[in-house]
């Protein structure tokens, strides 16, 4: 009689690579420097990573993201409250560079602050520029 096959297991797969460094703690630490007005760039250096490390720490943990889109939200906030903090100005006070405060918020909150201009070129009375081209052939008088 043949003998029945008994299944052994597979060996466990070695995970590959360095082990993490993240820690759940981090969450609350980002929130905590997100609501210093702390950009991503800043939140990655002080954690001592990079910042393709914050985007799979992003994609592997769903609280680290959340906290991620927190520290987003009192980034801005902090920046918001800053300019607001300045808008009036009072006697002997410091003064607020709008023009140097509307550039960092263009260029960190981009979806939020932006300039949106668009250029429309017409012609006379809204036609178009170019309403088309016409071609003629004269012939040369004889040059004799």
């Amino acid at each position: 009689m043949p003998r029945a096959k008994t299944k052994t297991a597979a060996p466990a797969e070695k995970k590959r690579g360095r082990p993490t460094l993240y820690r759940p703690e981090f969450c609350e630490r980002i929130v905590a420097l997100g609501s210093e007005g702390k950009s991503h760039e800043q939140i990655a250096a002080a954690l001592g990573v990079s910042l393709r490390t914050l985007d799979v720490w992003r994609d592997a943990h769903f609280e680290f993201a959340e906290a991620m889109e927190h520290a987003k939200t009192v980034e801005m906030a902090w920046w918001e409250n800053a300019a607001q903090a300045y808008m009036i100005e009072s006697p002997g006070g410091e003064k607020l560079n709008s023009a140097v405060w509307a550039k960092s918020m263009q260029a960190r909150f981009h979806a939020k602050y932006r300039d949106n201009q668009s250029v429309e070129l017409t012609g006379k009375d809204g036609a178009p520029v170019l309403a088309g081209i016409q071609v003629s052939f004269i012939k040369p008088p004889d040059a004799t």
